[in-house]
């Protein structure tokens, strides 16, 4: 059995004996949430490159949301609606695969550095894509990799849009509250 960080690292490098792994650990679930925890404080670092604690904590705390609900995306999608003859998962086998598919958002802390910041956070994103299509497929038991990428596609639709309506609902809500500061 690997080692947490060497867990980290394989999930990084698309080590597909990795993803098997943390996929029926079920004891790995907490090593996952940490990783997600902390690509999501590098995030939130990364994302300060103004300076603002509240981007801090919005970039942090979107990350985490965005790791439950897009691993019950993909479980509803993966399973339900596009699984193939050998599909069988469960949702805590999602969350560990995606969770530590954020293996690489660690290096979002570099976002925060001047010139190469934006570049930093194109590169993690783009990396992170490809965890989570792997993350997918194997948590998933595909034999199709654009199976995976299809889920994935959907799954980041459907997240957007349910991010973006939370959003909308938070900042009508903070807008339209007696006493409640100007944002």
């Amino acid at each position: 059995m690997q080692s947490f960080v060497q867990r980290m690292i394989g999930a990084a490098k698309l080590d597909v004996p990795t993803y098997e792994e943390v996929e029926h650990d079920s004891g790995a679930t907490g090593q996952a949430a940490i990783v997600v925890v902390l690509a999501a404080i590098a995030t939130g670092i990364g994302a300060m490159a103004g300076g603002s604690i509240k981007l801090f904590l919005f970039a942090a705390i979107a990350a985490l949301l965005g790791w439950l609900i897009w691993a019950a995306i993909i479980w509803v999608v993966g399973t339900k609606l596009l699984p193939e003859a050998q599909t069988e998962a469960d949702l805590g086998q999602l969350l560990r695969t995606l969770g530590f598919a954020a293996s690489p958002g660690l290096l979002r802390i570099f976002g925060f550095l001047p010139v190469i910041g934006g570049l930093v956070f194109l590169v993690v994103n783009i990396w992170m894509l490809v965890t989570m299509v792997i993350a997918v497929r194997q948590a998933l038991d595909y034999n199709s990799t654009w199976r995976a990428v299809g889920v994935c596609l959907i799954g980041w639709l459907v997240q957007l849009l349910i991010l973006g309506l939370l959003g909308g609902a938070a900042s009508l809500g903070m807008s339209g509250a007696p006493g409640a500061p100007a944002v």
